[in-house]
């Protein structure tokens, strides 16, 4: 069983800032502050940091639980709205390929299709819903399950394996976003890490991040397949874990040991595991 697990913006559609613009409405209404989010970094964080964030800057402390309560209502009720005046601006728009990716995977036996966002549940619906897109995912993992997106995305996968009835295994699970923290979140989690770079992210951050993959959009199906070890590599590769080197070392170094970079940080994991055993932590 494979679970691959999405991002919402900058990797399904690109809402046109509604988001931003509903959590400016509510932060404005509970405090008077004016454009919140222009001081907050809000790609690639969970609701719950982002909601704090924006309060902080608003009241100039963080919000007390009823307060986070309140902003968290007000944005909901707001969303719709600003999502709607995207989608007449015409600023809101799918990922190029996303769609027929989607299709394509909805109809592979042994495929589960859910959502790893920082949106919390009711946003990401209200996000998805002009895109048609919703219909293809039967659970996710939400910014309000949790401020760590690792965590967001094991939440995902525990609801996989409930729907799916079977215990879910980390290298069976693939994360697709469009920021450096989609592809940390994966690799802290244990999982495969790809990220599209028609999305949000900075680029340079996202080559540091190190992801499994990148692709400009899903225009290409091919690598994405490839990956994901729906179709056979055509240069005989058959792990899921390896497409291309990121330089000719890396390419001398796989053809000798077979060993890709994911290996090395799994290795390197156990290695730090078997030392803290030792040492009695």
């Amino acid at each position: 069983m494979k679970i691959i697990l999405f991002d919402i913006d900058g990797t399904l559609v690109k809402a046109g800032g509604a988001g931003a613009r509903a959590l400016n409405h509510a932060v404005e209404a509970l405090t008077g502050h004016k454009d919140a989010c222009s001081a907050v970094q809000l790609q690639g964080a969970t609701d719950k940091a982002n909601f704090e964030n924006a309060y902080r800057v608003g009241a100039g402390r963080k919000p007390t639980k009823k307060e986070l309560a309140v902003l968290v209502r007000k944005y909901v009720d707001r969303l719709p709205l600003e999502v709607s005046a995207s989608v007449k601006a015409r600023k809101y728009r799918k990922v190029k390929g996303v769609e027929k990716f989607l299709e394509k995977l909805s109809k592979q036996k042994g495929v589960l299709l859910g959502l790893g966002t920082g949106n919390l549940k009711d946003g990401a619906f209200i996000k998805l819903e002009p895109s048609g897109l919703l219909r293809h995912f039967a659970f996710g993992g939400y910014g309000c399950d949790s401020h760590h997106r690792s965590v967001v995305l094991r939440k995902a996968v525990e609801r996989a394996g409930k729907l799916a009835g079977t215990a879910v295994k980390e290298r069976d699970v693939f994360v697709i976003g469009d920021t450096h923290r989609d592809a940390e979140a994966a690799k802290e989690a244990g999982y495969h890490s790809g990220i599209v770079l028609d999305g949000f992210g900075d680029r340079e951050a996202i080559l540091r991040s190190n992801p499994e993959l990148i692709a400009k959009d899903f225009l290409n199906l091919k690598p994405w397949l490839i990956w994901l070890g729906l179709v056979k590599d055509p240069g005989g590769v058959s792990r899921g874990t390896y497409i291309c080197p990121d330089s000719p070392i890396e390419h001398a170094h796989y053809g000798r040991t077979g060993l890709d970079i994911r290996d090395i940080e799994l290795n390197m994991r156990k290695l730090r595991e078997a030392k803290r055993k030792a040492a009695g932590k």
